[in-house]
């Protein structure tokens, strides 16, 4: 039996700004924002918060770097406000902690996010110790928001591949997250991370542009088929178990065992949903705490849809989430869409 447990969240930790407005304006107008709070974010936060909030006495580690500041100095605060433990969490001198105003539209219910890179443009596989984890999973990201991660590494494509294979050679397995830029970005950063992945949850266009497929119609609407066959061609080209890719209406999950599963999302009525921002992190969380503690995949799917329609009640992107049975009867109350197609 596998003596390690828990999961060990890592790359990027900053600071969010979660600043709401009615629409979404012209340049050179002005338009108000409605509310604001301070908030952790980035990957590496996110998916540990979430991890708590489901499950309090789940054992989740963070790592990464972060400023010598005031917003480092929060971080760690909400760090040991959760129980998280954060002795990989690297405080580095002379820069500020990476920082993001996140734009939440409340007409549209889309967002648009502004970072600031700060210290996190110079982490490297360098900042990275394995040795002293117990953890069973690795969560990392971002690929495409740190400078110094991005670029080659000695023998390596880039960092992100290089702490990836460290990572194995140390015992865990490997979940990668991305972040939404252009499809050629993508391609480009994520790629050669596949032969060194476990796990990929990621959304339709990420898939799609991993695959090199075209995953969404002119109407920006999600081609499920599509999609089936993006999983496919990334399970051909790395070493994956299990992708997952989500979207607005429902996810579909391929196993490396020729399984294809698809569930819809949870049918959350419009006037409950506050904000989606992080509510792909949350997805995330709920599968990877379903697969760390060996569920059917079809129960990992509908944990992960509740995870994310918890999450929808905050603009925050962690405050909605709670407790596994909490977020389970929100799919039991409002149901789940159809089984997308």
């Amino acid at each position: 039996m596998n003596a390690r447990r828990g999961v060990l969240s890592a790359g990027s930790f900053c600071v969010d700004f979660n600043k709401s407005i009615l629409r979404w304006p012209e340049q050179d107008t002005v338009t108000e924002v409605v509310r604001i709070d301070r908030q952790g974010g980035g990957s590496g936060y996110n998916m540990a918060i979430d991890l708590e909030r489901l499950d309090p006495g789940f054992p989740v580690e963070a790592m990464g770097v972060i400023g010598a500041d005031d917003l480092g100095r929060f971080l760690c605060a909400e760090c040991d406000a959760h129980g998280v433990a954060r002795a990989g969490l690297r405080a580095l001198p002379g820069g500020a902690t990476m920082s993001v105003d996140a734009i939440n539209v409340l007409e549209t219910g889309r967002r648009t996010h502004f970072f600031h890179s700060g210290v996190g443009a110079a982490m490297t596989p360098g900042h990275f110790d394995f040795s002293a984890t117990r953890a069973r999973i690795l969560h990392l990201g971002l690929p495409g928001a740190h400078a110094a991660m991005d670029v080659p590494w000695r023998d390596d494509a880039n960092g992100w591949v290089a702490v990836l294979k460290a990572a194995r050679r140390a015992g865990l397995r490997t979940n990668l997250e991305l972040m939404t830029t252009s499809a050629g970005r993508l391609a480009e950063l994520g790629r050669p991370c596949l032969p060194h992945l476990d796990f990929l949850i990621v959304n339709d266009f990420e898939i799609g542009a991993l695959a090199g497929l075209p995953t969404r119609r002119p109407d920006d609407s999600t081609d499920v088929a599509a999609v089936g066959r993006a999983i496919a061609v990334l399970l051909e080209r790395g070493a994956m178990d299990w992708v997952v890719a989500h979207f607005p209406e429902g996810a579909v999950a391929g196993g490396r065992d020729g399984t294809r599963l698809a569930l819809g999302s949870v049918a959350m009525p419009a006037s409950e949903v506050a904000g989606v921002n992080g509510a792909g992190d949350a997805f995330a969380a709920g599968m990877i705490y379903g697969l760390h503690e060996g569920w059917p995949i079809l129960q990992c799917l509908r944990l992960a849809h509740s995870s994310a329609a918890a999450s929808m009640r905050a603009v925050s992107t962690t405050e909605g989430v709670a407790p596994v049975a909490e977020c389970l009867a929100l799919a039991e109350k409002w149901g789940l869409r159809p089984t997308p197609e």
